[in-house]
């Protein structure tokens, strides 16, 4: 059993064995079948190459995958098959096992929008043989081409940089982050970098400022910036990739406008402002102003200043507008140094007050001189002159000096030629008025009216002298001489009336005219030599030399000729034979005897013939008809007109009047046939003649005739006449104008203009006026008090040009009525009276007068406590003393009393006059001035300079203080001292004894100088003393080693007895003393007197004093033991020490609470406000570095940076849809750069909802409401202030005034001043319906305040909401239309949503 057991199991055995051999071998026989599919290669198992973008179509991708197997026909073992090819971008080839790209139509592109970095596609292999499948991963990586530029986010960047901003300070950031330039290149293909481009439109840009980094860009200032020379650049930022070369990089460019915002670098100016030449400096300016003497300020005030002062700050565009620093004005100095008694000046508005009425017997003028600076202690202050001229009483009328003026002018003189005063024309007539109210040296500054021909002549309007100017040429050819009236008036009286006669010299103007350009002569062979062959005239219009003419015959006359050169005669020459056919031209000239420069000629041609003897012709006159044209002013024997007439046979000729002259107005000569004037002319009687005249040679029918019609032409000679039957005593009551004083008539029996008459008045025009028809009215209401009657003198004159006149003188007597007060004769009344002055004595009259016809004045005293010690007569006026009144009981007290006292007119309505009282009570000098010392000894130098000091007397007085009884002067008693007295003197209020001269006396001279002390008592008092002056042994001087000494700088933080330096003098045997002589006046420095250390003794300020002088002495040892001093040149030096400052002052903001406010609209970097804090020291220590502390935000990010060295604080974020109201944080000044002391203010910003704000709409332009936009938001933000306290009015912008229906239109004449208002309690804005409320309810006194800088005209017209509430509604309106179908939609969601419902909860319950 067991053997069977045994074979069996060996037999399973070895079955097994021989199955397991044979499957093995099978195995090793197919193994290459699954090697199909598998990588050939050794690595990782994904394969990785790389591309560059943009790559062509059919780039291969991977030349083989070496995938083992066959996958093509025949014996193909494996197939190939691509997997996840994302887009279609990989092409397998199966044979050849190879990938290619497929960019058809299209870009490999890996940047955005397609951004195509990786390719990742399988290649799926199936083992034909045995069916296996593996997946073979192949990673492309799309490598990056530099194929994109640059692109910066914004078109063009913005920033504002205050002119005050340091060199190296960072101005720009604005790149960082992703706003800068980006490029959507990969690796250093799309890093940037940035550099500054040159500009050649703004070539100074790339110099102002520099690239800080290259790959932040932020800017840094290169250049100090100046607002008033430059205010905006334009610079050129470009941007370029990091491409590995250079060549391959591409750029952008984009604009930085850099804004320059006005810094507080300039101090005011004051206006007008008139440029020197070229430049930005303002020429001095002076203001002017006159006062009249003892006027009653209350009528002055506030002084009309011309121009008005005014200045302003030249940095006019300081922004937020807050900050612009506001101008005081102060009066620093003037002339006489009593000034401030009398003006006061408004530190903020700069309105001169007259403090006190002025006396023009004290002071004639004032020079002061003004100061304006800014209100934030600017360094740079402005400085004006102020002249003010005090003005006397106008009480006396203007004069001339003499009565009557002659001018002369030449007629060649142009336009604006001064009138001479003599005939020669070198010297300007000068015409001087005076006013006795006025100093003869000083301008008057009358008015000086010229009364006629104001047309041609002028006179100049200021100065002593006055000169007549010619306003359009003369012509002494048609008018010879002007006389004209001048009247000078100081505004209130007028002189009497001057006359000038202005004398119109001649001027060669005129050419000599013959009659007719030739004339044709016949003349007989019978002609006797000496015989006139042609009486030749020509006519000048000149005077004298210049209308003497002088005749020559130039040419043609062959000697046969001769010319008179005076009378223009031409006549056969002796010893000429005439012949028959022979003819002539002669060729003459006339000409006049001016200068040979200005002489002037003309000529003319005379042609002769000659004929044969002949008696059988008539005389012929040369023409038929005369018309001839004569003044009525004609003189007697006047020739007229030459008749003359030629006679062939040269018969002897006779001439006579026929007719018309029944009168024998004219005679004609028989012979020689000239007309004359016998008998005198009035045209007003026969105006015209016509008169026949006959000329016969005694033959038979030898007789010929002429007309003769003279028309004879007025001359103005008769003067207008006066109707001297009406009134002359004329009366007119006062207090009235223009009422009817009375009526002048005057007539002229001239025709034409001479005789039309004209009134005008010569007196008292301002006073009086004249109509055509004569009546005379008042102009203005009279003052009988100022004047009772007036002799008005009434001009008559004619049209003429040089018109005839008359005049008439009436009475005008002007009836009073009770329309005055009385008056003092003084304001105030001062009078000086002795101590225990006996009841009743009189001490002082008053006198009042009633400018009333009819007055009753009496007196009484108004001050009821001055009636105890004083009384008046209440009818002479006379005060006198109640009782006697003790100085010594009163001084205690006050020694002066004032009272008022009254001037009753008791039938009169009108208030009392009233005038004050000032009585003094005077001391009796009751005591002499005693010297402290009987004898006072002193040392001098023998070489000392002149004013040295010596010694010091001193006098005490006994009487009581502050009276000029114990007022002690010193003098030298020059009989008592007459060597010594004219080298030494004594100071007249110290007492010092002082050299007078330079000295150069002996060693050891002894001089006795005596002293009088005396007081400014009644009766003035005296004593005696005297100084023994004794000259030092120059040996015994001490001599220091220089003349002026100079330490190092002494810090203000130095300790007490910090040692500052050391003085050294030397003598012979001597110990010298060092002293502190002056310049230590608040113990600031000691001097150890024997080693002549300098040393501190008290703390420096330097922010008080800056550097000290001393003045040092070294003197004997002896001599001080002896209390004497001896200075002289050598024993006496200077020391100059400097205080250092030290940062021993904190900051000091302006504010300790800044306010300001932001709009949801507000750009990032907008600057919100400015901080300003000041420090009193100097250097780096007064400099600021600013910063915030802002406590944690939710969004992480802060809310406002600050530009660190200006204070203004921007805005870093957008502040729309934000819940935060207003935010509230700290700035922090610290000095020395950020490196010094800090101060802290606190800030808060509300944010403000655009439909918070108010709009103002006034009537100017824009710029007017910029120029004053601080006086302006100061004036709103008083009226809301009076609602809520505290509340600060911030400007949100200024533009032109939009209106339209939907605010689209612009009007640039008008202006919207868009404002809104913190409140300081809540931190946020007011509403826009409060602010309304405040401000339209007080618009009429917002107007009244607004006028001053609004101009003439300016005002508010409306306070509107802005234009974004018009649009919130106009939108609403729109929303409106649909609420309804929104309505209808919500009810049907509803129907329809509950039976879903319904049909869920039975649902969910089943």
């Amino acid at each position: 059993m067991r053997r069977r057991w045994w074979r069996s199991s060996c037999l399973r055995l070895a079955i097994g064995l021989l199955v397991i051999i044979t499957q093995i071998s099978a195995q090793n026989t197919e193994d290459w079948h699954y090697e199909e599919c598998k990588l050939s290669r050794t690595g990782p198992p994904a394969t990785i190459v790389t591309i560059d973008e943009e790559s062509p179509n059919g780039t291969v991708l991977v030349e083989n995958m070496q995938i083992n197997g066959r996958a093509q026909d025949p014996d193909r073992t494996i197939s190939l098959t691509l997997l996840d090819n994302y887009d279609y971008w990989v092409i397998l080839d199966p044979a050849l096992q190879r990938l290619y790209l497929n960019s058809t139509g299209r870009v490999l592109d890996r940047d955005p929008p397609s951004s195509i970095t990786t390719i990742v596609v399988q290649i799926q292999c199936t083992n034909e043989l045995v069916g296996t499948i593996i997946l073979h991963e192949v990673r492309i990586v799309v490598r990056d081409r530099n194929d994109n530029t640059p692109r910066f986010q914004q078109p063009r960047y913005y920033v504002s940089v205050n002119e005050l901003t340091p060199v190296g300070t960072t101005i720009f950031t604005g790149f960082s982050g992703n706003n800068g330039a980006t490029d959507i290149d990969d690796g250093p293909n799309g890093q940037i970098e940035y550099a500054i481009q040159y500009n050649p439109n703004d070539p100074m840009s790339n110099r102002t400022v520099r690239v800080a980094g290259t790959l932040s860009g932020n800017i840094v200032l290169a250049e100090r910036l100046n607002y008033e020379e430059r205010t905006r650049y334009l610079i050129i930022v470009q941007a370029n990739d990091r491409a590995p070369f250079p060549g391959t990089r591409r750029t952008a460019t984009t604009t930085l406008t850099l804004d320059v915002s006005d810094g507080d670098d300039l101090g005011p100016m004051f206006l007008p402002c008139v440029l020197v030449n070229n430049t930005q400096d303002c020429n001095p300016i002076t203001y002017r102003l006159a006062i009249p003497e003892l006027t009653d300020p209350s009528k002055l005030n506030p002084l009309n200043v011309s121009p008005p002062i005014r200045a302003i700050d030249q940095d006019r565009n300081i922004q937020p507008p807050s900050d612009r620093p506001g101008i005081l004005y102060f009066l620093l100095i003037g002339q006489p140094a009593t000034y401030p008694e009398f003006f006061s000046l408004n530190r903020s508005t700069a309105e001169l007050r007259l403090l006190k009425p002025v006396d023009r017997e004290l002071y004639q003028r004032f020079d002061l001189v003004i100061k304006a600076e800014q209100d934030n202690g600017h360094p740079l202050p402005a400085y004006a002159n102020l002249q003010i001229e005090i003005l006397d009483e106008n009480n006396q009328a203007p004069y001339f000096q003499r009565s009557m003026y002659q001018g002369f002018i030449s007629e060649s003189a142009s336009v604006g030629t001064t009138i001479s005063g003599v005939a020669n024309l070198t010297a300007p007539l000068g015409i001087i008025a005076l006013d006795n109210d006025i100093e003869e040296t000083k301008d008057p500054q009358l008015k000086i009216t010229l009364n006629d021909y104001t047309s041609i002549f002028s006179i100049t309007s200021t100065g002593i002298t006055r000169y007549l100017t010619l306003l359009k040429p003369v012509d002494r050819e048609i008018q010879t001489n002007y006389t004209l009236t001048l009247v000078a008036s100081d505004g209130v009286q007028q002189s009497r009336p001057v006359t000038v006669d202005i004398l119109v010299i001649d001027a060669n103007d005129n050419t000599p005219t013959f009659s007719q350009v030739s004339y044709s002569v016949e003349i007989f062979t019978n002609m006797l030599p000496g015989e006139t062959v042609l009486q030749l005239t020509a006519q000048d219009a000149d005077a004298g030399l210049n209308g003497l003419i002088t005749y020559v015959i130039l040419a043609g006359d062959q000697g046969d000729f001769i010319i008179n050169n005076r009378t223009g005669r031409i006549t056969l020459a002796p010893g000429v034979t005439l012949r028959v056919g022979r003819s002539y031209a002669l060729t003459v000239r006339a000409s006049d005897n001016a200068p040979d420069p200005e002489r002037r000629s003309s000529i003319t041609t005379v042609y002769i013939e000659v004929l044969p003897p002949n008696n059988q012709s008539p005389p012929r006159f040369p023409l038929q008809t005369y018309n001839l044209e004569i003044s009525e002013a004609m003189r007697i024997g006047a020739i007229l007109l030459n008749l003359q007439a030629t006679d062939r046979e040269l018969d002897p000729i006779t001439y006579q009047i026929a007719s018309g002259d029944p009168q024998q107005v004219f005679n004609l000569s028989r012979t020689i046939g000239l007309l004359l004037l016998a008998k005198p002319l009035d045209r007003e009687t026969i105006d015209q003649y016509l008169l026949i005249v006959t000329a016969s040679d005694g033959n038979p029918g030898g007789i010929s005739t002429a007309t003769v019609s003279i028309v004879i032409t007025d001359v103005n000679d008769n003067d207008p006449t006066f109707d001297l039957t009406l009134p002359r005593n004329l009366t007119v009551r006062e207090e009235e104008a223009n009422v009817f004083v009375g009526q002048v008539r005057a007539t002229d029996p001239d025709a034409g203009l001479n005789g039309q008459v004209q009134y005008r008045l010569l007196s008292f025009v301002s006073l009086f006026t004249i109509n055509a028809t004569g009546s005379i009215f008042t102009a203005v209401p009279l003052d009988r008090e100022t004047r009772s009657r007036y002799d008005l003198i009434v001009e008559a004159s004619d049209g003429a040009v040089d018109p005839r006149r008359t005049t008439i003188t009436l009475l005008v007597e002007v009836t009073d009525i009770n329309d005055n007060s009385p008056v003092f004769s003084q304001l105030i009344y001062t009078v000086n009276v002795p101590e225990n002055t006996p009841a009743g004595t009189v001490i002082l009259r008053l006198s009042a007068v009633d400018a009333d016809l009819v007055s009753n004045i009496t007196y009484r005293i108004k001050t009821e406590a001055a009636q105890q010690l004083f009384t008046v007569n209440r009818l002479t006026g006379a005060v006198s003393v109640l009782q006697a009144l003790d100085f010594e009981d009163l001084a205690a007290g006050n020694s002066t009393y004032t009272f008022e006292v009254q001037a009753l007119d008791h039938g009169g309505v009108l208030p009392p006059g009233m005038a004050t009282v000032i009585v003094r009570i005077t001391d009796m000098n009751d005591f002499s001035p005693v010297f402290r010392q009987a004898l006072y000894k002193g040392l001098v130098a023998p070489n000392a300079e002149k004013g040295t000091v010596i010694t010091t007397v001193l006098a005490d007085d006994q009487d009581p203080p502050g009276m000029p009884a114990s007022k002690v002067r010193y003098r030298v008693d020059q009989n008592l001292s007459l060597y010594s007295g004219s080298i030494f003197d004594v100071e007249t209020d110290t007492g010092r004894i002082i050299t007078k001269v330079n000295l150069n006396e002996q060693p050891n001279a002894v001089f006795r100088l005596v002293v009088i002390a005396y007081d400014d008592g009644e009766p003035v008092k005296t004593n005696r003393t005297t100084v023994e002056i004794t000259v030092l042994q120059p040996s015994r001087i001490p001599i220091f080693t220089e003349e002026e000494y100079r330490f190092s700088p002494v810090s203000e933080n130095a300790p007490v007895r910090t040692p500052v330096g050391m003085i050294l003098a030397t003598a012979v045997n001597t110990t010298v003393f060092y002293s502190i002589v002056s310049g230590s006046e608040g113990g600031e420095f000691i001097v150890n007197n024997r080693t002549g250390i300098i040393y501190t003794n008290k703390l420096l300020d330097y922010e008080s004093v800056t550097s000290y002088v001393l003045r040092v002495q070294a003197d004997s040892l002896a001599v001080i033991l002896a209390n004497l001093r001896v200075p002289s040149k050598t024993n006496t030096a200077k020391v100059f020490i400097d205080v250092q400052d030290e940062n021993d002052h904190p900051p000091v903001f302006t504010r300790s609470l800044y306010i300001g406010g932001v709009t949801e609209d507000t750009k990032t970097f907008t600057t919100v406000l400015k901080v300003v804090a000041t420090d009193v020291d100097t250097g780096n220590y007064s400099k600021m570095a600013y910063r915030l502390i802002i406590p944690p935000a939710p969004e992480g990010q802060d809310s406002f940076v600050i530009e660190p060295y200006t204070g203004f604080i921007k805005s870093a974020i957008m502040f729309r849809n934000m819940r935060r109201s207003y935010f509230k944080f700290q700035v922090i000044a610290t000095d020395n750069y950020g490196q010094g002391l800090s101060s802290r203010a606190d800030v808060v910003v509300s944010v403000v909802n655009a439909l918070d704000m108010q709009v103002v709409v006034s009537n100017v332009p824009p710029t007017v409401v910029e120029e004053n936009k601080e006086q302006l938001i100061s004036i709103l933000e008083r009226y809301v202030q009076d609602q809520i306290p505290g509340a600060k009015v911030i400007v949100e912008s200024i533009g032109p005034r939009r209106h339209g229906e939907g605010y689209e239109l612009e009007d640039y004449t008008k202006s919207d001043l868009q404002v809104y208002a913190i409140d300081p309690l809540t931190n946020r804005a007011i509403s826009r319906q409060e602010l309304f409320k405040f401000l339209d309810g007080k618009i009429l006194d917002i107007n009244k305040e607004f006028q001053p800088y609004l101009g003439e005209g300016g005002r508010i017209l409306e306070i509107r909401s802005p234009d974004i509430v018009a649009s919130v509604k106009k939108a609403a309106q729109a929303v409106g239309y649909t609420e309804g179908a929104l309505l209808a939609l919500a009810i049907i969601i509803i129907l329809c949503c509950i039976p879903a419902i319904l049909i869920v909860m039975v649902t969910y319950k089943q």
